[in-house]
């Protein structure tokens, strides 16, 4: 019996902001017919709060952000703002949970970066992530995907980068997608 239902990636993150990485990863995992559409999913609440000293900009700017670059990539790319709705903290199974119960007509899979592969075991059940949720493991330059998940090394940029080039007035055009180019205006991070 085959699976009909429509494979959605949930690409989830700060997105704080997106950058031409993020668009590069949403567009190969279409290109690659690994999933039929993307979720961006900006995180409402970083489940590790508190262990580092990065700081988000409000979820609705975010979010205005993610939608710009959405429009820029199509529109098998959208936004997911459930995280806002959801009861803190926002662990990633929890919020796959949620949709697949939302959503039965979608097959949920989850984009994830090489360079989060050594923080998985302080991940909140990740065993049932990976079980259920089929992840996609995408390397980053410095961080290849592991040879169990084919991928290509995607450009190491980065939203501190982003952040950075912004505070200190260098160019980051070259960064983000034109829609988001617009949409942060004159936000410097």
């Amino acid at each position: 019996m085959s699976d009909e239902r429509t494979v959605v990636a949930v690409y989830g993150g700060s997105f704080n902001p997106p950058h031409v990485g993020h668009a590069m990863v949403a567009q190969w995992v279409l290109w690659t017919g690994r999933a039929q559409a993307v979720w961006l999913l900006p995180v409402y609440r970083h489940a590790f709060e508190g262990l580092h000293d990065k700081v988000l900009a409000p979820f609705t700017d975010r979010v205005r952000w993610c939608t710009a670059m959405a429009t820029d990539l199509g529109e098998r790319v959208r936004v997911c703002t459930v995280e806002r709705d959801l009861a803190p903290p926002s662990y990633t199974v929890l919020t796959l949970e949620h949709l697949s119960r939302a959503h039965p007509q979608h097959r949920f899979r989850l984009i994830i970066g090489a360079d989060s592969l050594p923080h998985l075991p302080k991940w909140h059940r990740w065993h049932d992530i990976a079980a259920r949720f089929d992840p996609i493991i995408v390397g980053r330059q410095g961080h290849p995907a592991p040879d169990a998940h084919p991928s290509v090394d995607f450009p190491n940029v980065s939203s501190t980068d982003v952040r950075e080039r912004l505070r200190s007035g260098a160019p980051v055009s070259h960064l983000l997608t034109a829609g988001v180019a617009t949409a942060l205006g004159d936000w410097t991070g």
